[in-house]
């Protein structure tokens, strides 16, 4: 049974899949990092929203696409502070380092992805971080 809009915990690295984490909001709950993968993009319009609940202090929190043929587009807003800065993705970003500093993965973090089309996940956020603000995009897939 599938239950919408729920939050669901994640202490480990894990793949999100349509049954579970569709439409509810993933809280990364983990100081020592965790790695979550999306599923493969099929233009099938899902959505997949993660809120950093426990702000990372060790490792990463890193996010990526199943495949090397999919890859992340968009915009993401990152602050330290009142001004911030908005970061593009590039042509070939597929992953996100959230390090618990310059990149981010603070407690109040979100990112949401939506399944636009075979190869492409729209990305939208805000990440917080703590000194001077990093990409904290890669191609890394």
């Amino acid at each position: 049974m599938s239950y919408r809009n729920q939050p669901v915990v994640i202490t480990a690295s894990a793949t999100l899949n349509r049954n579970t984490h569709m439409d509810n909001v993933v809280l990364l709950s983990a100081a020592a990092g965790l790695t979550v993968t999306l599923p493969a993009s099929a233009g099938k319009g899902d959505v997949y929203e993660v809120f950093v609940l426990t702000t990372v202090t060790s490792n990463n929190y890193i996010i990526k696409v199943a495949n090397s043929t999919d890859i992340l587009a968009g915009a993401v807003h990152l602050t330290t502070d009142i001004g911030g800065t908005s970061m593009p993705t590039a042509t070939t970003d597929d992953t996100i380092t959230m390090n618990g500093s310059t990149t981010g993965g603070l407690r109040g973090t979100w990112l949401r992805f939506k399944d636009m089309s075979t190869g492409f996940w729209a990305l939208e956020g805000g990440i917080i971080c703590t000194g001077t603000e990093a990409s904290p995009f890669s191609a890394t897939v």
